[in-house]
């Protein structure tokens, strides 16, 4: 019969239980990151992708955290990559850990040993170093000549008497061409004959990347990995593994990798990461308005929903250059996103007894959600208003009678701005500036009609008494 693999479609979760992927075509992807350090935008972008695929469909994404690395992962990791990707509101419809699966790991691996699929080598790494220099010295491909298949029962029982433990590689089928339609990249094609058979297993038994991940990707029910277009090399070699192993071979699509504004890959994006773009008061929706496109031939578009960006995602879309992800426009479209946002949104990350009336006025001022507690001391007082001029001084005592004398109920900014005007003679900026300047002791700022109902009469009379 079908090996296991063909048969199991759902997660080996113990609690709480998952139900069964069926029918057997839903989209499953997943985001597998190593917890050895916070995800950086580039993971981000990744993650996102992943995650939008699986909700265009109606499909599962699922996380692996790859932490066979024991010397490496941390748990405080672990738990940062849950809650950024909680944060962004990329919910997750199952978890994986590789360090808790060896077990299922040494099944599989059993079954491919079986099959004449992995070897036993010893080289050294100076060794193995030494090999490539000939080769590359004769002009030939510095790939491992498979010296190790050579080796008899006795040879290995007189490595293991001298205490060499051997190494691990799977066995590439050389007459099997391996190709696949990326989803990206299109049509891609390798010769295993001049590739070199991958080191799966260290000597001390740890693991290295290709195998487990594709006993996972089998055992999870994967059937899209969408991953960056440095691991196009490993899919080549990948692929043959899940056909070693009886399962279909999942759609793979890479995407072309992030670069920063300048051009090129930068030590500034390798670190650039959820928390301290949350620390700059950069909001999830920004996030996500800009990753999900970049490197497409769509727009980026602050106004659209995340189901919008859902429904038009479509990997064929994706350009083979490199995605350029530029900070500032981050920015711009962070503005955007709050001037369009409403009260019962932010309301919990207001200063107290700041309400809706007073958001609406500040809002289209705001770069970060932050900024609104700096406007709100603005209106609650006391403001520090830079000196003005004698003539100044005498313009702002009158408007201090005006605005004392009229009907606040209205539009009292219209009202004293009208009638000071009139009786003065001034207008435009001469008119307003001092005005804006006593009343909040900033140049530039809210529009002044929606902020005088807010400050109120007597305490806008009392500011421009000075």
């Amino acid at each position: 019969g079908p090996p296991p693999f063909a048969r199991r479609r759902h997660l080996s979760l113990s609690s709480p239980p998952y139900p069964d992927y069926s029918p057997p075509m839903t989209t499953v992807t997943r985001f597998a990151p190593s917890p050895t350090g916070m995800l950086h935008i580039g993971n981000i972008r990744t993650a996102l992708h992943n995650w939008m695929l699986a909700q265009r469909s109606g499909g599962k994404f699922l996380l692996r955290i790859d932490d066979t690395d024991g010397a490496r992962s941390r748990e405080e990791y672990v738990e940062g990559i849950r809650a950024d990707l909680a944060w962004l509101g990329l919910n997750i419809e199952g978890e994986e850990r590789q360090s808790a699966r060896f077990a299922l790991y040494e099944g599989e691996f059993a079954k491919l040993m079986e099959a004449g699929r992995v070897y036993r080598c010893y080289e050294t790494a100076q060794e193995l170093d030494l090999k490539r220099k000939v080769l590359l010295s004769r002009g030939l491909p510095p790939i491992y000549d498979r010296a190790a298949l050579a080796l008899t029962e006795a040879d290995h029982e007189a490595k293991a008497a001298a205490g060499e433990a051997p190494h691990w590689r799977f066995l590439l089928d050389r007459d099997e061409p391996i190709a696949w339609e990326d989803g990206v990249r299109g049509a891609q094609h390798f010769d295993p004959a001049t590739m070199s058979d991958p080191v799966i297993r260290r000597a001390d038994g740890s693991w290295l990347y290709m195998l487990p991940s594709v006993i996972d990707d089998i055992d999870m029910g994967v059937t899209q990995i969408l991953r960056g277009e440095d691991h196009v090399s490993n899919t080549a070699t990948q692929v043959q593994m899940f056909t070693a192993l009886g399962a279909p071979v999942p759609a793979f699509a890479h995407s072309a990798l992030l670069t920063g504004s300048e051009g090129k890959l930068s030590k500034r994006l390798g670190s650039l990461g959820v928390a301290e773009l949350r620390e700059q008061g950069i909001e999830p929706e920004a996030i996500i308005s800009l990753l999900a496109r970049l490197g497409t031939s769509d727009p980026v578009d602050a106004s659209l929903s995340v189901e919008q960006l859902c429904q038009t995602f479509d990997l064929s879309r994706f350009g083979r250059a490199p995605a350029r992800f530029d900070e500032a426009e981050l920015a711009r479209l962070n503005a955007q996103i709050i001037h369009r946002m409403p009260f019962a949104k932010v309301s919990d990350r207001l200063p107290e007894g700041m309400g809706e009336e007073a958001w609406e006025a500040i809002r289209p001022n705001l770069n970060t959600v932050a900024e609104a507690a700096d406007w709100w001391a603005v209106v609650k007082g006391p403001i520090h208003a830079p000196a003005q001029d004698d003539e100044a001084r005498a313009f702002l005592s009158q408007a201090a009678e005006v605005a004392a004398s009229l009907d606040w109920a209205g539009a009292p900014w219209a009202a004293l701005t009208g009638a000071l005007k009139d009786s003065t003679g001034r207008k435009g900026k001469a008119l307003f500036l001092p005005l804006r300047l006593a009343i909040t002791g900033m140049e530039h700022g809210p529009d002044m009609g929606a902020l005088l109902p807010l400050i109120g009469r007597d305490e806008v009379v009392a500011r421009l008494k000075g």
